[in-house]
């Protein structure tokens, strides 16, 4: 299965957060309205069954996610915008429960669209049952990525010393190029970290 265009933004979208990829704070893909939490919570309502959402909680939280999930189907059937209402608080509740599993606050939903691509190619490549050819475009995006910076580096070295302002400049590109590398470190020696990350937008 090929990943054309979007493909290749996602696999940037992961070589830009490689140099943030262990020091940003939660990623906003669980809390998005088409992400997963969001669609197997509409799966439960339509099917009246709770058992799709279950396995985004602990144990210690099903009861309220129960009791949640029946008011919500209690008040749906009042009107549309009952059924509206009562659904978003299934949706916000939900997500606030699953984002404290994982140790991180809830600052509301996020609208349909706004996950980053490299998560929206991860679900997709699942469903698909292909990764190869996302990994390659990854792996390739990475590589560049170092590549990259390691030619500003190197050019920005040899004019180092010649003024403080090139100087600055040679340190911004040199915070760049290493903070990148301890990234891609962190990825391949912590990948069996599953705690969501954010890439930051700039590195420090």
């Amino acid at each position: 299965m090929a990943f054309p265009i979007f493909g290749r933004i996602a696999a940037i979208s992961i070589a830009i957060g490689v140099a943030g990829l262990f020091s940003g704070p939660a990623m906003a893909h669980c809390d998005s309205m088409d992400g997963p939490v969001v669609k197997d919570a509409q799966r439960a309502l339509s099917d009246e069954d709770v058992t799709p959402v279950l396995k985004w909680i602990g144990v210690e939280d099903e009861a309220a996610i129960r009791q949640a999930f029946d008011m919500t189907l209690a008040v749906r059937g009042e009107s549309e915008r009952a059924k509206a209402v009562a659904d978003m608080y299934f949706f916000e509740t939900l997500v606030r429960v699953h984002r404290a599993t994982e140790g991180e606050g809830f600052t509301g939903l996020k609208p349909a669209g706004s996950a980053d691509p490299a998560f929206v190619a991860a679900d997709r490549a699942l469903v698909d049952g292909d990764i190869t050819t996302l990994a390659d475009e990854v792996s390739g995006a990475v590589r560049n990525g170092i590549l990259e910076r390691f030619a500003t580096a190197r050019e920005k070295r040899q004019q180092a010393e010649s003024s403080v302002e090139q100087g600055r400049e040679y340190v911004g590109a040199y915070i760049q190029y290493t903070h990148f590398l301890e990234g891609a470190g962190h990825l391949a020696s912590n990948g069996g970290d599953a705690t969501h990350r954010e890439p930051v937008a700039a590195v420090h």
